[in-house]
């Protein structure tokens, strides 16, 4: 479960979100407040404080059993007193999301139920849809995307080591395809074109195909397309689940560039762009899960690369499109300032 600091803690003490600790454990009882036997005015009273004393407090009202095992269903997290201030701002990306609060304010998708068919033949405006789907959502859980029942609910989460697993094979083949063609020279500058290509390519795919948002058709079938290409990323941008390309996808936007390779290189050289090309691809996605989900102690430009994608997320995603470097976002002019 993650963990808050007391000032963020704070922050939740009103009735629209309200937190409370007990015995350093984190409750978000907004949803409990009609409910409070005593009234929501004792609950709001202390809200964002640590209530530990308070509810054994036989004078105030000392709180039974029954009344521990009902404050357990709003367990959110632990409070973290170690954590440095300038942390806190990291720390608000793990808020959890209330599924029921946040639909009701929205107007948008209920996190309690199955996203792909509310998508489907859904009634949203293109304008509803980019403002809510780029307003990041946070849920310590995978939220369904067809249903935890349905057949290909499986198939809509990929764990981040798939990638190496399946690609890497896929590399040392063209490699060594490309070894049986021609000289090492051939080899070595075909790799590095392949790597040159793939940062451009990760630049050009996320800016144009996956922010594509000034010309998405207002369209229910473009919304489907979009939130399940990208937008669900940027929608629920920690799921660790959603947030490297599925093989099947990588097989579908690779497959023209294999064809390119082919026509337009001699064998050798073809092989082994391939190879740098995915090569690249592989410490592209790797990235970009270290960046959500490691730890902040890290190189210097992996620390710098990870504050600069999460402004992307919860900044400004209009701007800031690279995920290794920033080199294409200084050559096209849309680095993000923070």
């Amino acid at each position: 479960m993650p963990a808050f600091t007391t000032k963020q803690i704070a922050k939740h003490n009103h009735s629209n979100s309200t937190w409370v600790i007990v015995d350093d454990k984190v409750y978000d009882v907004t949803q409990f407040l009609q409910d409070h036997p005593g009234g929501d005015d004792l609950i709001l009273e202390h809200a964002g404080t640590d209530v530990t004393e308070i509810m054994k407090d036989q004078l105030e009202h000392e709180h039974s059993d029954a009344a521990y095992d009902l404050l357990n269903e709003h367990y959110i997290g632990t409070v973290d007193r170690l954590r440095a201030v300038e942390d806190d701002d990291e720390a608000e990306y793990y808020v959890p999301t209330n599924p029921s609060l946040d639909h009701k304010n929205n107007g948008f998708l209920d996190l309690r139920k199955p996203m792909f068919p509310q998508l489907w033949r859904s009634k949203f405006s293109k304008q509803l849809y980019l403002e809510q789907v780029h307003k990041p959502r946070y849920l310590p859980e995978p939220a369904p995307y067809f249903g935890d029942n349905h057949i290909l609910e499986p198939l809509s989460r990929t764990p981040w080591f798939m990638v190496p697993i399946v690609w890497i094979p896929f590399v040392l083949y063209q490699l060594y395809n490309s070894s049986l063609h021609g000289a090492m020279a051939s080899t070595v500058q075909g790799f590095s074109t392949g790597v040159f290509v793939w940062t451009l390519l990760e630049y050009t795919l996320h800016r144009f195909l996956f922010h594509m948002d000034d010309n998405l058709p207002d369209h229910w079938l473009a919304f489907l397309f979009h939130f399940t290409l990208h937008g669900i990323h940027h929608y629920l941008p920690m799921d660790k689940y959603r947030l490297v390309f599925p093989p099947v996808l990588t097989v579908i936007v690779g497959t023209p560039i294999v064809l390119f390779a082919h026509s337009t290189f001699a064998p050798c050289f073809a092989h082994a762009f391939l190879g740098g090309a995915w090569a690249a691809y592989i410490c592209y996605d790797c990235t970009h899960y270290f960046l959500h989900h490691a730890s902040i102690n890290a190189p210097e430009h992996l620390k710098e690369m990870k504050k600069y994608h999460l402004a992307h997320h919860y900044k400004n995603y209009e701007s800031g499109y690279g995920i290794t470097s920033k080199i294409w976002d200084y050559v096209f002019s849309t680095v993000l300032q923070y």
